[in-house]
């Protein structure tokens, strides 16, 4: 049985959730993108049924968390079921990023693009773009110009042969 479990790499966008009363299960969803385009990402409902890990993911993982789950793939029976996979074991990759100031969360949206990390401030239109390890990418003007951005941070970076 062994043979059938599969591993994947993802991004954690939401807080975990118990699966029951006890929290002796969790859940969670998992954004999967194998190559950073979003028409390639999928989000897969996972659940955790192991009492220690469960308990792990409830406590310790927060949005923005890469991890590597390992499991089993529930395919949907009938029509009005769900898939979902049953991690087995989980391993936290990259811990999210923290900002310098907790209190701009209140104001403000992260959202992962593939390996990029946009920051949505309420309070004006444009968009601060990072990558997953820090580095800066640049200014959108607004939310619409993210690709292009994007675009011509990876084409100096290719130019630049990084």
């Amino acid at each position: 049985m062994a043979d059938d479990a599969i591993a994947l790499d993802g991004f954690l966008d939401e807080e975990t959730v118990p699966g029951d009363l006890h929290g002796s299960t969790a859940r969670f969803r998992l954004t999967v993108s194998p190559t950073d385009e979003r028409a390639d990402e999928m989000i897969l409902p996972c659940t955790v049924a192991d009492f220690e890990l469960a308990h792990a993911v409830i406590h310790d993982l927060v949005p923005g968390d890469k991890l590597r789950v390992t499991g089993y793939l529930r395919l949907p029976r009938k029509p009005d079921e769900p898939m979902w996979l049953v991690v087995t074991t989980l391993a936290v990759l990259e811990t999210a990023p923290e900002l310098s100031d907790p209190a701009a969360v209140t104001t403000g949206v992260l959202e992962r693009y593939g390996p990029y990390i946009c920051w949505f401030d309420a309070d004006t239109p444009t968009v601060e773009v990072f990558t997953d390890a820090g580095t800066w990418v640049g200014t959108a003007p607004d939310p619409d110009a993210i690709g292009v951005l994007l675009e011509a941070f990876e084409q100096r970076q290719a130019a630049s042969g990084e």
